[in-house]
């Protein structure tokens, strides 16, 4: 996986966050999925790997761009990727028909943050050129009758979106908080949100690491098919 070109790199919690929603079924079945910011492409080649959906990435970000167009191109699976330099505002109103049976999303975490010298880093990390009820309200339009959004979250920020999304029509149907030991509070939450009136929730945990710091079975379960040595 090349990164020399994005600001944000691959990370520990957005491998397994990408590996949690390669493995539920609606990702599996789907035919055509989205991927909203998608950095050096690491989440759609996840989901590539584990269907036969045609996935579009958006990416606002001049060299995150590039970046996942040529991981795309590196791949057995670049006859489904696709990669689209825009902001989700601007492709949503444009492609108001294009509805998709799954999105996934690793949005900006940091709101009203210090800002990094780093333009790049900006748009990647915070909210300012992509505020979440804008991105939950992107999310509800390009998303089919049914059809699910996967998204990753600081933990104490996951009632937040939880509510922008119900605001647009999107349940939570799946939270699962992600903890690096069991020692430590969780780190982030995945959550799933499904397009329809009403949801139950099933809500789950997944700690990463052993208090040998070796990989919980969990963990590996989830990432062996990707990571070269697990």
């Amino acid at each position: 996986m090349h990164q020399e070109h994005t600001a944000m790199k691959v990370c520990t919690d957005a491998c397994l966050f990408g590996g949690w929603s390669a493995a539920d079924a609606q990702i599996q079945d789907a035919k055509n999925i989205l991927d909203i910011g998608s950095g050096t492409g690491l989440l759609s080649l996840m989901l590539a790997q584990q269907s036969s959906a045609h996935i579009t990435a958006i990416e606002i970000e001049a060299g995150a761009f590039e970046q996942t167009k040529t991981n795309f191109d590196l791949t057995p699976w670049k006859d489904r990727l696709n990669v689209i330099h825009s902001s989700i505002q601007d492709y949503a109103s444009k492609n108001k028909e294009s509805l998709f049976d799954c999105i996934i999303t690793n949005p900006p975490f940091y709101e009203g943050d210090l800002n990094s010298p780093d333009n790049a880093k900006n748009l990647a990390a915070h909210s300012t050129a992509l505020p979440w009820d804008a991105l939950a309200e992107a999310a509800a339009s390009l998303l089919q009758e049914n059809g699910a959004w996967y998204v990753l979250v600081p933990t104490l920020r996951a009632y937040t979106m939880q509510k922008f999304a119900s605001t647009y029509g999107l349940q939570l149907s799946q939270e699962c908080l992600m903890y690096n030991d069991a020692k430590h509070l969780p780190i982030r939450a995945m959550l799933k949100f499904v397009k329809q009136k009403e949801a139950t929730i099933q809500r789950h945990k997944i700690v990463i690491k052993n208090a040998d710091q070796s990989y919980t079975k969990e963990f590996v379960n989830y990432l062996k098919a990707y990571y070269l040595h697990l």
